[in-house]
Parts: C-alpha cells; structure tokens; sequence
C-alpha cells in the first residue's frame, strides 16, 4: 500500500511564479492542488472566483497538510483609488485564507511577501535584514506589510507554522514589469541610459524561489511558528552588469550609455515613473544569512537563471 503523498494548495497557481513553484512541488513529492480564479479542466484545480474577507475554502482546504499563497493584487492602474481592493485582497483576504487554514488543520502556510515592505531603496544603508523597522512604500507594500502583522498574531494564536519569503524582483520565463521591459529593449537593441548607474541590487531566481519554499516546507522550525526570510541570489550587482548579463544569456549587445544619474532620476520623476526610478537607479541589497542558515543554497546562479529565462521564452 502506498503511503499518502502530502497535499498542498498554491493559490495564485496559474500566475508567473505558480507556473513554476507547481511543477517544482510536484516532483519533490508533493500532491499540489491549484486554486485558479476559472476552470481550465484539470483535474488538480479548485477554483476560487475571487480571494476576500468573505471567500470559502472549506472545499479547497480539505485533507491539505500546507499552503502556499502566491495569489495577489500587484498593481492597478489607478493605486489612489483602489485601497480597498488591496486591502480585501492582500490583507483582509490573506488573513482569511489563513484562518480558515488554521480551522482546517493546515500544518504549514508559506507567504510570499515583498522586499518593498523595508521600502524601495537603502542608498547609504546596511543591506536590509529581516529585523529592520518596516518602511513600505505604496499600497502593495503596505498591504503586504499589515498581512504580515496579521499571519505573526495569529501564529502566536495558534499552532500551524507560519513562513514569510520577502522576494526582491522575480525573473524568470513569463516575468513581467521591468524584467520584460528590459528582456524587450536589449532584444531591440534599444539605447538604454544606465551605463553610469553605480548602485548593487539583489534579484532572484524564480527557480531559487521555488527551491526555499520546498526548503521551508519540508523544514519547519521545531520551536517557531512564525519566521520571515530574505531570500536572493548569491550575487547582488548594478543595473548596467545586470543588464550586459541579460545581454550576454540572450546573444546580444546591450546598447548602454551614460547619462548622469541625477538627469536620469529628475527625467523618470517627470515622467511619473518614481517607481522605475527607485527599482533601475537606486541600491536594494539584502542580507540573505538568515536564509543560508536553514541549510538553503541557491539552485541556479544569477547567468544560469538569466538562460534558463530567455531559453524558455524562446521554445
């Protein structure tokens, strides 16, 4: 007779980093059940229209040993006006799938937070550590950052072991947001103003990604039910070598020049893109030890996860 695979619900599965984490859990044994917002007729979905303050999973959550919930709302066109859309789905809705985890007899729940809740930038500051005091910037992050809160209260509340990943920019096959703007301009050959940045910034691997959540799943701290990692490639470069390094796993020349930092901040905030500003010119480097220390290695390097990125597009 064989023994019972582990079940675990990924919400948010059918999503950039879901398409990657659902197949890394599945060959590390587990039997994953993907919550997707419509039916695509597979056999290990369970669908979840919308994710709120009043969304049931009692259905979803049946007979699941652990969570992973990837689900959110990112961004929207209008941030100004769409607070209570971050807060029932990001906080109000977290909490929730939380509880009703907790309720259902969910042994572990993984979170996947933002970098963003310590801020965007720590320009003349030590490497961010999971022990800073929390400055988040916009919505997302304060969203992210008061779920956070909510998930410690209730790990002291209760039993089931609770795990939050703050992931600085994912890149992989099917990246989004800046990751695709710049995959797209060095493959046009488009001129791109960054050769004088000098800044250092941590990415990550989708792959290193998925490879700490199945750490953390299959290595629960015996004494805590709540912990927040940092989580990073080994290597922590500027804007421009990340840049030539995407150039260099997608056969071409990027076409870098220099413009002073200071014009090409003032020209970004013009533009109202504060927020290209912050995440091309400014430095974010993490402290990651706390992640090593779970006996975590990054699977990939930062020039195999650039190849492993363009390859798939390109298939």
């Amino acid at each position: 007779m064989s023994e019972r695979k582990p079940v675990v619900l990924v919400t948010g599965a059918s999503g950039f980093v879901g398409r990657h984490v659902v197949p890394a859990l599945a060959r590390a044994g587990w039997s994953v059940r993907r919550a997707v917002r419509s039916s695509e007729g597979a056999e290990d979905e369970v669908v979840i229209e919308t994710i709120g303050p009043e969304t049931d999973w009692q259905a979803a959550l049946e007979g699941v040993d652990a969570v992973v919930h990837l689900a959110a709302r990112v961004h929207h066109k209008h941030e100004e006006h769409a607070v209570q859309l971050y807060r029932n789905v990001n906080i109000a809705g977290t909490l929730h799938l939380a509880r009703s985890a907790a309720t259902a007899g969910v042994r572990q729940f993984i979170f996947i937070s933002t970098v963003l809740v310590h801020g965007r930038s720590n320009d003349g500051r030590a490497p961010f550590s999971e022990d800073d005091i929390l400055t988040p910037r916009g919505l997302y992050g304060m969203s992210k950052a008061a779920a956070e809160a909510g998930l410690r209260t209730l790990a002291r509340d209760g039993t089931m072991k609770i795990s939050v990943i703050r992931p600085p920019l994912v890149y992989g096959a099917g990246a989004k947001g800046n990751f695709a703007l710049l995959t797209r301009a060095v493959s046009l050959g488009l001129p791109l103003p960054f050769a004088a940045i000098r800044n250092h910034r941590a990415f990550l691997a989708v792959q290193n990604l998925s490879s700490f959540i199945l750490r953390r799943l299959g290595h629960p701290d015996p004494g805590s039910n709540f912990e927040i990692f940092l989580v990073a490639d080994r290597e922590q470069v500027s804007t421009p070598e990340f840049i030539e390094r995407l150039g260099q796993a997608s056969g071409k020349i990027p076409r870098l020049f220099r413009m002073p930092p200071d014009l090409l901040g003032m020209l970004l905030n013009v533009m109202g893109r504060q927020d290209t500003h912050d995440s091309l010119i400014g430095s974010l480097e993490l402290n990651v030890s706390k992640a090593i220390a779970t006996g975590w290695q990054p699977e990939v390097s930062l020039d195999e996860g650039l190849q492993l990125a363009l390859s798939a597009q390109e298939t």
